[in-house]
């Protein structure tokens, strides 16, 4: 009988699960934005595969299109009537990625947000895409909106800042996080 070598059952571990048990909770706010929404699951799908994002939820205001049947077909929580508060003691994961429907993490997001979380308690940020970036004149006159690299922070420091009435924007807004190496497509550009 052949001795199995560990590096070989390592390999068929995924690679999310190589550094940790924690998981990941994907948040979005959304009105109305079913291509958005469909675009951003789409790119989730492999945080899902590798074991990192275990659930996302999708806070509607009022949507009148067909995000409630998007985020259905994509095993979404989809609330409706929400309050922040409810809506974090629900998530599954230890880690919450809020994120704007239409941005889009790019190559390398899931190894990298996995390390992180893994080895440290301090939020993070994506860093902007190259490739899309608003022009000078813009970035100088108004400083991006809070979730425009979206934001993974652990899940008690949400908690401990959620008030009634708060929504992910306001959760986001003024944190200090580090800077990842992977990079975001911020939600705009897919708007034009």
């Amino acid at each position: 009988m052949q001795e199995q070598n560990l590096c070989d059952s390592f390999v068929a571990i995924p690679f999310a699960m190589r550094y940790c048990w924690r998981m990941l909770t994907v948040l979005m706010e959304c009105r109305d934005q079913e291509s958005e929404l469909a675009q951003t699951l789409s790119v989730l799908v492999a945080g899902a595969v590798e074991g990192l994002v275990s659930d996302v939820g999708v806070l509607d205001h009022n949507s009148q299109d067909a995000s409630l049947r998007v985020a259905d077909s994509a095993g979404c929580r989809f609330h409706q009537d929400w309050n922040i508060e409810d809506v974090l003691r629900a998530a599954r994961g230890e880690w919450l990625l809020l994120i704007e429907p239409g941005a889009r993490p790019q190559i390398g997001w899931v190894e990298e947000v996995a390390e992180h979380i893994a080895l440290t308690r301090h939020p993070a940020r994506f860093s902007p895409s190259r490739n899309y970036r608003p022009s000078l004149m813009k970035r100088f006159i108004r400083p991006p909106p809070p979730l425009e690299h979206g934001l993974i922070v652990p899940k008690v420091h949400a908690q401990a800042q959620a008030r009634s009435g708060m929504g992910l924007a306001d959760l986001a807004r003024g944190q200090k996080a580090h800077r990842l190496i992977s990079e975001i497509v911020p939600a705009w550009a897919m708007r034009g």
